[in-house]
Order: structure tokens, then sequence, then C-alpha cells
């Protein structure tokens, strides 16, 4: 019983390592040498810690229902679906509220506008 809850933890530990290195570039190519991933390797740890917890804080406040595909139905948010809800919060927080107003503007309607803006949050 103990080996199966070692491994338990072992698992979501190397999910954890999984989403860091695919979504934010731990041990990629871009770090030649082992200065520079003993380096940067606490900092994107501490990033995926930091978009972790405010997705946590804006699901909370604001709940909003996970994405799904006709194969796959998620029960829980991946990292993916919190870095893309992390960026879609900061975007429309700062494309808003620090627009000019003499600008030269195009009126979208919301649901096109809502329908880019989650599908950049994903591929960025």
């Amino acid at each position: 019983m103990q080996i199966l809850q070692w491994f338990r933890s072992r698992w979501q530990v190397e999910v954890t390592f999984e989403e860091v290195r695919s979504h934010l570039g731990v041990k990629t190519q871009r770090q030649w040498s082992n200065l520079a991933i003993l380096r940067t390797t606490p900092a994107l740890l501490a990033l995926f810690s930091i978009v972790v917890m405010l997705a946590n804080q804006i699901q909370t406040q604001y709940p909003f229902d996970l994405p799904n595909t006709a194969w796959y139905r998620k029960s829980s948010p991946t990292f993916a679906d919190a870095i893309a809800l992390v960026r879609q919060r900061l975007w429309q927080f700062r494309l808003f509220q620090l627009s000019d107003r003499e600008t030269d503007t195009v009126n979208i309607p919301r649901v096109f506008f809502n329908c880019w803006s989650d599908l950049l949050c994903y591929a960025a």
C-alpha cells in the first residue's frame, strides 16, 4: 500500500515537470549549459507556481467551463488551461484599460472576439 501511495505522489510530480517542460521550456535546447539550466529552472518552476495560483484565484472568482473536445472530456483543468486563463485575463485587463480613444478601431461582435481570444490564449 505504501508503494502505491509513493507512486501516486511521484506521478503528480512527474506530471508537473512534464507540464513545465512542454509549456515553459525547461531543459530544451535553448539551455545549452548546466549553469543555464541551474539558473533558469527555479525561475520557471516559480512561474509555474504563480500561474497555477493565479488561475486558481481567477477560477474561484469567475468560474469558467473547461474546453472539451469530441474525443476527450476534462474533469479538471490542465496547466495549458491554467496558462490560457491567466493570459486571457491579463490581455483583457491590459487591452481595454490602456486603449486610447483616438485610435482607428473596428467593432466586432463579442462572440467573435471571445472566440479569437480563446484561440490565441491556447496558441501563445
